[in-house]
């Protein structure tokens, strides 16, 4: 299938703490405590290997994404991104926030850009869809065991970066922030997935979604340098869509001191180049 868009995606999730009583039996007082208790069940069942949350213990609070078009020239493709933003909007439930990733997709049927997307967020969102009866039919239609959104070696379909940056497991898989670090590239700015539970307690959603966002920019900065590495596009069109993505950025900065920030950050870490080679 040639799909037309890219769709790089991000969640940020929160410790799902009304489990606990069908899990554990127990009732946490407050969130801290109940996110401890969650914990706390884990580190018990990995025997203190592990206390992070299985996937279908988390509450999705902020979905982004970013869509660019895919335009071709013979083999070469180029991009140029269209929308930046979160799904829904400060007041959005979470069937809410799921339903619109799985409907907007369906219509889409995009190339999904993740990082880490098959080991964690599309496993979160396929959990907190059956939660919420959220139908997402396109996700699950297979044409031929290699062409389609299940197949882990379809990066034409799915292209997880961390799976495909190490070779699917034979080389050390790496975090986003030490790839961009490696690349020049911005990484993290301000905030990181730890001070999510508090923003949310907070009440600084805006905070939350502003974050998701440019987590989901360096997705697609990393996703670009692999596209030339690999062919898909050439230096003309990865330049282009460096030159369009700071443009995009610029034109908002004014009003979001979060892209503020992230421009910022990219051209110190570049050295003022924009990483355009």
């Amino acid at each position: 299938m040639m799909h037309s868009s890219l769709f790089v995606f991000d969640i940020e999730t929160v410790p799902d703490i009304d489990v606990l009583p069908q899990l554990t039996g127990e009732t946490a007082p407050d969130p801290e405590t109940g996110r401890k208790m969650l914990e706390d069940y884990h580190l018990e069942i990995t025997s203190g290997r592990n206390g992070f949350p299985r996937q279908p213990f988390h509450k999705v609070v902020a979905i982004s994404f970013l869509r660019a078009t895919i335009q071709r020239d013979g083999d070469l493709e180029m991009y140029e991104i269209e929308e930046l933003r979160s799904g829904g909007d400060l007041t959005s439930e979470e069937k809410d926030l799921v339903n619109g990733f799985f409907a907007y997709c369906g219509k889409l049927y995009p190339r999904l850009v993740s990082f880490n997307g098959r080991g964690f967020d599309l496993p979160v969102l396929k959990y907190r869809a059956m939660k919420h009866g959220v139908t997402a039919r396109w996700l699950h239609q297979t044409s031929n065991k290699w062409e389609n959104y299940t197949s882990r070696y379809a990066p034409n379909w799915h292209c997880d970066l961390a799976e495909v940056l190490s070779d699917y497991g034979a080389s050390a898989r790496t975090k986003m922030n030490e790839v961009c670090a490696a690349l020049d590239l911005p990484g993290k700015t301000g905030v990181d997935g730890s001070k999510v539970s508090d923003m949310f307690d907070n009440g600084e959603i805006d905070g939350i979604r502003r974050y998701c966002e440019t987590d989901v920019l360096n997705t697609y900065l990393l996703y670009l340098r692999h596209a030339l590495h690999t062919g898909l596009t050439d230096h003309d069109g990865y330049n282009h869509a460096i030159n369009l993505t700071v443009g995009w950025l610029e034109e908002r900065a004014g009003d979001i001191p979060a892209y503020q920030e992230f421009l910022d950050a990219w051209r110190a870490s570049s050295g003022g180049s924009f990483n355009v080679l």
